[in-house]
């Protein structure tokens, strides 16, 4: 599955960043052999620009471009990633932001840090999934709660998956429950219409999601919900820069193969298998093809959301 382990920023490594440092010295050279006009290693003095005229003068113009580009995103405050399992980590979400040279931060409460006491560091939240609920009696569950609120208040957009859309409403006064059936493994979403619809999904009108879970959200006061499911209502919901989540966009087939393992687990409550619930098999077959149209429907949700980062 996804290691976040090298993406963790920690006093020694400030940014997690477009799959390295932008800090470290390496970043202006890697820039520089990018450049098809330049061979690797290739140093740039006054003679060889003087030599070359004006070829590569335009080759020294692409190469500010590019640097300019590197060393933008670290003048950002990082994205607060809060994973509440180990093996639910930010998945294809961390892949977006490191094509987009965007920092982060995973913030591990699995292992026992601590949530911070606001958000003001942060140009976004977003909180990842976890088999626990809302409504236990955890103690980083208030502080959580606290955050986002805080959030809020800041616009500081924040991002919710699963668990994390049910963070979401609940900070937001709305309340968190149990869901008629579990919903586990591939299933239809359908877009509901409307502006804030179209605003964060085009066009879009159904598509195929991941699904892991036994609970659901009321909507918030307020926010617009923009998906729906047969096994569950109240798919996700946006409040301005917003977003909750009930489903799984941000899955890869690593993580689907882990989840799979606890599947057992999972199911053993249920007296009988229902239609809600996939099989490992089932969930694996064709996951591929699954996983890419998934994360074309998770670009668009992502873009507009990154769109929206405090800079």
């Amino acid at each position: 599955m996804f290691d976040d382990r090298d993406l963790a920023v920690g006093a020694d490594q400030p940014y997690a960043f477009g799959g390295g440092l932008a800090d470290r010295d390496d970043a202006r050279f890697a820039t520089v052999n990018d450049q098809t006009a330049l061979p690797p290693n290739s140093p740039i003095t006054l003679t060889s620009a003087a030599s070359e005229g004006g070829a590569l003068n335009r080759a020294v113009q692409n190469i500010a471009i590019r640097l300019h580009k590197c060393i933008r995103s670290p003048l950002m405050k990082p994205v607060a990633i809060f994973r509440q399992k180990k093996t639910e980590g930010p998945g294809y979400f961390a892949s977006v932001l490191k094509r987009r040279n965007l920092p982060y931060r995973v913030i591990r409460i699995d292992a026992g840090e601590a949530v911070p006491a606001d958000a003001s560091a942060f140009s976004g939240l977003c909180f990842m999934g976890g088999p626990m609920s809302v409504n236990d009696h955890l103690s980083w569950i208030a502080p959580a709660l606290a955050l986002i609120r805080d959030a809020v208040a800041r616009d500081v957009p924040v991002l919710g998956h699963c668990l994390g859309g049910q963070l979401m409403a609940k900070a937001l006064g709305a309340a968190v429950m149990r869901n008629p059936v579990k919903e586990i493994g591939w299933g239809s979403v359908n877009v509901i219409d409307g502006p804030q619809a179209r605003d964060w999904l085009g066009d879009l009108k159904t598509f195929t999601s991941y699904h892991w879970h036994g609970e659901t959200f009321a909507i918030p006061e307020g926010a617009t919900r923009i998906l729906s499911s047969g096994y569950c209502a109240n798919q996700a919901y946006v409040l301005g820069p917003h977003l909750g989540m009930q489903c799984h966009v941000e899955m890869t087939p690593e993580l689907i193969r882990t989840w799979c393992l606890e599947w057992k687990r999972e199911v053993t409550a249920l007296a009988t298998r229902v239609a809600s619930v996939q099989s490992p098999a089932e969930m694996e077959e064709n996951m591929d093809a699954n996983v890419q149209a998934l994360h074309a429907v998770a670009d668009r949700l992502y873009d507009h959301w990154i769109a929206g980062l405090k800079r």
